[in-house]
């Protein structure tokens, strides 16, 4: 396993971190559960394979996920096993500093423990960050007050808010790691990580694989390097991982073999060069304009009067159609119209074919008929 430098924190962290949010369930209903039998070897194995960085919320897995990781480090502990670093996030649902605190200390009941190492403000924008700097009392301050008392070590943030807002809050100086998006696909924050890193914040990458889209086989992703890696995944990774502005890529595991996979990738020091990383840059961009002359997802076609999210639909079948990921296009496809995803649509199917979405585009895409090249490609019975 490679380790980093984790910013200013003075701890070596591992380059693959163990993403919390897919443990294995069984049961149904009231009754549904983490499989223990399944998920804390699971995590076992990552942690000897040198994984020290683990990453959970309140809600992950019918927000049971805090209680299995908090349980696979009290057992690994009893084996004798060397130090987990432990990241979870607050939700900040109002300003209110004691409901703040009443969710921390909901989750160190969760993790069994009396310190959460890295305790993330959950998912915040610039105009909710700046809201709460005008605040006397209230989430900042509480948690300036959990960490002088001892129950957190690190204060962190995650992110999901437009690229051009992040510098405002890596420059407040009031966070000492951030955890965002970055992967072949999503490129929009790659200059802020370096700033980042030059801040002395340390860096976690969530969604290196692109949220499952590029676990699945891609030719053109695979081929972006001479000596073809094993997996699309595995060119996903090693893109992020050859970022020295990444201390830590953030991958949600599910199975054992993708902790094999991805800590040997982890544990592989020979990085691709800067011409290599060039090649794929260009390569990617490219496709990125290519994908852009189907749809630019400006939103101006929105709402539609039965309720189809074009862009949303347009993204998914640009996963087939320009990177090759015709397997993840197929299932999201299907998922999405069938309302299993958070991301909802109705069919294409339903379409009738009013004209409001072409009348309002600016790209004037003939839409209709895309919709309907979308479909027929995509879905399943």
């Amino acid at each position: 396993m490679i380790y980093n430098d984790f910013g200013k924190t003075g701890i070596k962290m591992s380059a693959l971190g163990f993403g919390a949010m897919r443990l294995q369930m069984r049961g149904e209903g009231d009754k549904k559960e983490i499989d223990d039998d399944l998920a804390i070897p699971m995590m076992h194995r990552a942690f000897e394979l040198g994984v020290n960085y683990i990453d959970t919320a309140p809600y992950y897995n019918d927000n049971l996920s805090e209680g299995a990781v908090g349980r696979a480090i009290k057992s690994w502990g009893a084996k004798g096993g060397g130090k987990i670093y432990v990241s979870t996030k607050n939700p900040i649902e109002n300003d209110s500093p004691d409901d703040w605190m009443g969710r921390l200390e909901k989750s160190l009941k969760n993790l069994d423990t009396n310190c959460i190492d890295f305790y993330h403000f959950w998912g915040i924008g610039l105009k909710g960050f700046k809201h709460w700097q005008t605040l006397e009392n209230g989430p900042l301050q509480a948690a300036e007050r959990a960490k002088s008392q001892g129950l957190i070590k690190h204060l962190s943030f995650s992110y999901h808010d437009a690229a051009e807002n992040l510098p405002e809050i890596i420059d407040s100086g009031l966070f000492e790691s951030m955890l965002v998006q970055y992967n072949l696909l999503d490129r929009s924050l790659e200059d802020h990580l370096a700033r980042a890193k030059e801040r002395g914040l340390g860096v976690v990458v969530m969604g290196p694989v692109g949220g499952g889209k590029l676990g699945a086989p891609s030719e053109l992703i695979q081929g972006l390097l001479k000596n073809k890696p094993e997996s699309t995944a595995e060119m996903a990774m090693r893109f992020v991982l050859a970022n020295p502005n990444v201390d830590i890529a953030l991958s949600g595991m599910s199975h054992m073999s993708h902790v094999d996979e991805n800590a040997k990738i982890a544990a592989n020091d020979a990085n691709l060069s800067d011409a290599e990383l060039d090649k794929i840059k260009k390569i990617m961009a490219e496709n990125k304009k290519f994908a852009e002359l189907y749809c630019t997802s400006c939103d101006y076609c929105k709402p539609c009067p039965v309720e189809i999210n074009i862009p949303h639909l347009f993204g998914i079948m640009n996963t087939h159609r320009v990177y090759g990921l015709t397997d993840h296009a197929i299932g999201e496809y299907n998922s999405t119209i069938r309302g299993k995803n958070w991301h909802k649509s109705a069919s294409p199917a339903s379409c009738t074919k009013c004209g409001v979405c072409e009348q309002k585009c600016p790209q004037k895409l003939p839409i209709i008929k895309q919709l309907e090249e979308t479909h027929s490609t995509l879905y399943r019975a």
